[in-house]
């Protein structure tokens, strides 16, 4: 298990199926971000960092494989792809895996499979991230959620490691307060989000 809720931005054109999604993933206390055109979803992806897209193929303004690629290039980090489709053909599999997905999962599906799913591939996309970051004076052991200033720790709480992890992880771009935020209360922001739905 994931010691921190996964951030996860859902590309999905459907609102009743990207609302029973999102409400499913913010009940676990996950941080989601919704996006219902692929031009939002590569906007969204490439100026922030998600441990997973959950990416629909069929969107009204470009095919999700071209999203897919999109992302893939410029995305700040090699973030893992779930394509959620009702493309179930051999051939529609083949040719998302050849454009970057990391994993396929046909509609209707399961809720507790794609959490399933994208714990693993969020797991899978840590082994390979350092565990150790290093920036300017400031050593941060990811795993162990620990911040060095030089050779001194720093008494951080979890959101105070949360938000310096961010920031490195982001160095030298400016982050955005609304950025901050989301990262670290998107859940609540997620919820707010879908009262004006």
């Amino acid at each position: 298990m994931n010691k921190l809720p996964l951030s996860i931005l859902l590309v999905e054109d459907h609102l009743a199926i990207a609302r029973q999604v999102l409400d499913f993933l913010d009940g676990l206390g996950w941080q989601t971000d919704h996006a219902g055109t692929g031009a939002l979803a590569v906007q969204l992806a490439t100026r922030n960092n998600y441990d997973v897209v959950l990416l629909d193929l069929n969107l009204p303004d470009i095919d999700g494989l071209q999203v897919c690629r999109a992302i893939k290039v410029g995305a700040p980090s090699n973030v893992p792809i779930l394509m959620l489709t009702a493309r179930d053909a051999y051939e529609d599999k083949a040719l998302g895996f050849r454009d970057g997905a990391d994993d396929y999962l046909t509609k209707p599906f399961d809720l507790r499979e794609l959490v399933l799913r994208c714990e693993a591939l969020a797991r899978r996309h840590q082994l390979h991230v350092h565990q150790e970051m290093r920036v300017g004076p400031f050593t941060l052991q990811t795993r162990a959620g620990r911040a060095l200033l030089g050779d001194a720790a720093l008494p951080l709480t979890q959101t105070g490691f949360k938000i310096l992890l961010l920031l490195c992880r982001e160095h030298p771009h400016a982050v955005s307060r609304s950025a901050l935020l989301q990262q670290l209360w998107g859940c609540l922001a997620g919820l707010a989000r879908r009262a004006c739905w």
